[in-house]
């Protein structure tokens, strides 16, 4: 008799189970169950499906051949049974079977299995203030969400909407929102920044100007106290609280959507005895088991390490459920494969932008433990002279002591390009490596993808030169703040053209002496090194290789007290206001 295979969960984790393993056993028994109609759905798209990139739902849960993947298609086509409206109630372990109930019938019955794979997924978190479960107000998680979106803005009944969150959900909903539809949105998030998961302080500005310049209202450290509205209007407002000022807003509206985070469903685990982690996900092992052996689990619901912190983590993300789905197959039929976790490589579409970015952000490092350093870099995203070439910022995270990289963030508007640089990087943050494998990092180039030297390389090389000693540097928040208080000396090393309007708007502090003439003039400095004393030089150039030469140069004649400007004013121009 062959070998009874259960799955509970036919979206992403499930499928890629139930597929793989019919392709490396044709005789094995599957089933796979879902609570719901519509199954093997790609939910990252939903977004793009409200937005208009996806015309018609049915393209969420079509192959590329545009066959809906459907009970009939994993019968005739893949070969196992699906069984759709039937919910899991419980897990009998001693028994080998699951209690479940089909909901069109409100009947129940008793599956066996001998081996069993839980794939509940993640259910969208609605925070328990007043007005959150109103007409209106939606969570973007299934199709059936989707649509009642799509549905409301176009009949014309959505001019202003409000997203409670600013995670990768609510920023892509809320581009759908005002790219397509032009519906006047805003997004409230609770933290300092958008992103506050994935990025650090500077990327996470230029998302959020991004956002800002394409329309879209961001309210940061904003607290929602209720959504206002009844059962049978809906919702019609939001009400807010500035956490800094307590200052109160209200936010009329025609639409809610909630994107606050999700949580494992791990209720079926629970019950069953079976141990869950600090995140509330189901514990595993490399092999993708449980606590009991017989029982599998994988993607949104299950808790597994983080490769850079040491520390367990859930990481809801449709292409780490299809490559632990693989595993889980292959285990299923007598392998060995091994998941040793992830180091949550992450990137994101901002409107014509992309954001990518990998390992431990600076605030996460220091909390897992580690003494972090970081350098930013500002560099064309390929040769200078193509005519389409733009700039990229990068980000490098390491340890000070071990000189181990822990993370890499990066934005620029060829997304491609952006991903492509985090993800050269991203599969050695496992291995703990050195800051000089990425100076020395062998990449691609042709001057229409690319530098002959690459941002990757240049960006291992600003964080080398940082630990070694020999950059001193300042993040563009800091000099900024300290320019507007009128308090600090700077050194701008570019042409007398482009520093010109600087001098000019701030006569006592920007000092202009070209580069090539530094060599020649720079005792005229003394003067002001004496009038600083303490306080050191701020270097700036455009994008700031210009400027850390200055000061490489300064510090050979004895001029040690000097900072350079990360990234240059290119960056400054990525994050802030334009200074003139």
């Amino acid at each position: 008799m062959s070998e009874k295979v259960l799955i509970i969960g036919a979206v992403a984790l499930g499928p890629k189970v139930a597929c793989r393993l019919r392709r490396i056993n044709p005789d094995i028994d599957i089933t796979m169950i879902d609570r719901d109609s519509l199954i093997s759905y790609g939910g990252c798209g939903i977004p793009y499906y409200v937005g208009g990139d996806v015309q018609e739902l049915e393209g969420l849960y079509s192959t590329i051949a545009h066959v809906k993947r459907d009970v009939s298609f994993f019968k005739n086509v893949k070969g196992f049974n699906v069984l759709t409206r039937v919910e899991a109630l419980e897990i009998k372990r001693a028994e080998k079977k699951v209690v479940v109930r089909y909901l069109d019938e409100d009947r129940l019955e008793e599956l066996d299995y001998d081996k069993l794979v839980i794939a509940t997924g993640a259910t969208p978190m609605r925070p328990p203030f007043q007005g959150s479960d109103l007409p209106k107000v939606h969570v973007v998680s299934n199709l059936h969400h989707a649509s009642a979106i799509k549905t409301a803005i176009s009949n014309g009944e959505v001019e202003r909407a409000v997203v409670i969150g600013a995670g990768a959900i609510g920023i892509e909903m809320a581009e759908a929102l005002t790219d397509l539809w032009g519906v006047e949105t805003t997004i409230v998030e609770m933290a300092d920044q958008v992103l506050p998961q994935a990025l650090g302080r500077d990327m996470a500005r230029i998302v959020e100007k991004k956002l800002e310049d394409k329309g879209v209202k961001l309210l940061l450290s904003q607290k929602v106290i209720k959504i206002n509205g009844d059962m049978e209007n809906g919702a019609d407002s939001v009400e807010v609280i500035n956490q800094l000022n307590s200052t109160p807003t209200t936010l009329p509206c025609d639409m809610v959507i909630i994107a606050a985070g999700v949580r494992p469903n791990f209720e079926l685990a629970v019950g069953a005895g079976l141990a869950i982690g600090r995140n509330r996900g189901i514990l595993v092992n490399k092999c993708m088991q449980t606590t009991d052996p017989n029982i599998y689990a994988g993607g949104d619901c299950a808790e597994f390490a983080n490769l850079v912190s040491g520390l367990d983590c859930v990481m809801p993300l449709g292409s780490l459920a299809n490559r632990q789905g693989r595993i889980i197959a292959i285990n299923i039929n007598g392998g060995n494969e091994k998941f040793t976790g992830s180091v949550g490589a992450f990137c994101i579409k901002v409107f014509d932008m992309g954001v990518a970015k990998a390992g431990l952000t600076f605030n996460q490092a220091k909390a897992a433990g580690f003494d972090p350093v970081y350098a930013v870099v500002a560099q064309s995203d390929r040769a200078h002279f193509i005519p389409d070439a733009d700039f990229m910022f990068m980000k490098l995270i390491a340890d000070r002591k071990t000189r181990t990289v822990l993370g890499v963030e990066a934005a620029g508007p060829q997304g491609d390009a952006v991903k492509a640089r985090v993800d050269a990087v991203a599969p050695l943050l496992k291995f703990g490596v050195d800051v000089s494998e990425i100076c020395n990092l062998e990449v691609s180039y042709s001057p229409p993808y690319a530098s002959a030297m690459d941002i990757v390389n240049n960006a291992g090389n600003a964080l080398d030169n940082t630990l070694n000693g020999n950059l001193k540097s300042v993040d563009t928040f800091e000099f900024v703040e300290l320019l507007e208080q009128d308090n600090i000396k700077v050194l701008d090393v570019r042409s007398h053209i482009q520093s010109a309007p600087f001098v000019e708007k701030y006569p006592k502090q920007w000092i202009n002496i070209p580069q090539d003439e530094l060599r020649e003039r720079y005792v005229e400095l003394t003067a002001v090194l004496n009038e600083l004393r303490e306080f050191p030089l701020y270097l700036i150039c455009g994008t700031g290789p210009r400027s850390y030469e200055a000061q490489v140069f300064l510090n050979s004649k004895g001029i040690t007290n000097t900072r350079n400007v990360q990234g240059g004013y290119g960056m400054i121009l990525a994050i802030h206001q334009p200074l003139v």
